[in-house]
């Protein structure tokens, strides 16, 4: 929880700073965007923590929904304090609301993979859902603010045995639209 806490708490702290930006136009259909953020993951009770970098390649089919990849390479610090590496590649698509405003929260779901260093990441499916803010700094420009959760499995008949089982995933980054 702290986590989100810190994501929307950074949201507010940035919020002052669009008030002087140039009116976000955002994207229009056919616009491609790429996204490079901190990123960061954690266990559905924040236990296990990692963080790293993610990237993000986008496509907007129209004014408002975007589809694309999103690739996630973090580090891992173990409790026995040995260091592991931990990757998320995952597909997206998403509805960005407020079209023309600096503000423009999205909705989205995704679906990929998720894998790493065997002693502490089981390779694995995953499906999820996710929110966040893009704060239009300039008219393409934006500095994102978003969560996901996931839900694990490594086949159907998993997924419903691991519904309650996830991973949250939070990013803080630069994006921009062309």
């Amino acid at each position: 929880m702290k986590k989100v806490l810190a994501i929307a708490v950074s949201a507010l702290l940035a919020a002052p700073f669009a008030a002087f930006a140039a009116p976000g136009d955002g994207p229009v259909e056919g616009d491609r965007s790429f996204t490079v953020s901190g990123s960061g993951s954690s266990d559905d009770d924040f236990d296990n923590t990692a963080y790293g970098v993610s990237g993000e390649l986008g496509y907007f089919l129209t004014d408002k929904w975007q589809a694309g990849l999103r690739q996630s390479i973090n580090g891992v610090d173990q409790d026995d304090g040995g260091n592991s590496w931990a990757g998320a590649t995952r597909a997206f698509i998403m509805y960005n609301f407020n079209k023309g405003s600096n503000y423009r929260p999205y909705l989205g779901v995704n679906l990929g993979y998720i894998y790493g260093d065997d002693d502490v990441v089981d390779d694995t499916g995953a499906a999820g859902i996710e929110a966040g803010l893009k704060l239009y700094v300039l008219k393409k420009t934006y500095i994102n603010f978003g969560v996901e959760y996931s839900w694990l499995f490594d086949s159907t008949d998993t997924f419903e045995n691991n519904s309650n089982d996830g991973l949250y995933l939070y990013n803080i980054g630069v994006g921009f639209n062309w």
